[in-house]
């Protein structure tokens, strides 16, 4: 009940908290899911490791979309779907590394639809990002631990 108040408490905006397990980084997904209205895009930002596809499953299995496991990091597809009436996207950009391999995504068709996007490096984005979205900021602290800041930017 400890654990879960604390991280209720820190899921408000401008907040930052640490999770101490995959569990809670995946609890505070589902916990942010509900927060989440489309158009909706999440931009997770953080070095390799520091959970951003953790906690992309918590965020996809809150809006009932898909089941935790079936959830799985894009880095090679670059973008999945999750869904059927409602739907998320999922994109990794960590390969990204040209305007051009940018615009080869289709990210201006995805964001015309009514729907939640999460992509990590979301960085890479630049300015470019629309608003509404939330920017969630990842650090890795110890092999259990992450360190989670959201923000969300005025639209």
């Amino acid at each position: 009940m400890g654990e879960e108040r604390r991280i209720e408490k820190h899921q408000t905006e401008g907040r930052q908290l640490v999770t101490h397990s995959a569990a809670e980084t995946l609890e505070f997904g589902r916990r942010l899911a509900r927060e989440l209205k489309p158009p909706c895009v999440v931009l997770l930002e953080g070095e390799l490791g520091s959970g951003k596809t953790t906690l992309t499953k918590g965020i996809v299995s809150g809006l009932g979309l898909a089941g935790e496991e079936e959830v799985t990091s894009p880095s090679f597809t670059m973008v999945h779907e999750y869904g059927r009436n409602q739907k998320a996207y999922h994109v990794d950009l960590y390969r990204v590394e040209t305007p051009q391999e940018l615009a080869t995504l289709g990210l201006e068709e995805i964001f015309a639809q009514p729907t939640i996007v999460i992509i990590e490096w979301g960085e890479k984005l630049g300015d470019n990002a629309p608003l509404p979205c939330y920017r969630i900021r990842m650090e890795y602290v110890t092999s259990e631990e992450r360190k989670i800041e959201v923000s969300r930017p005025e639209s």
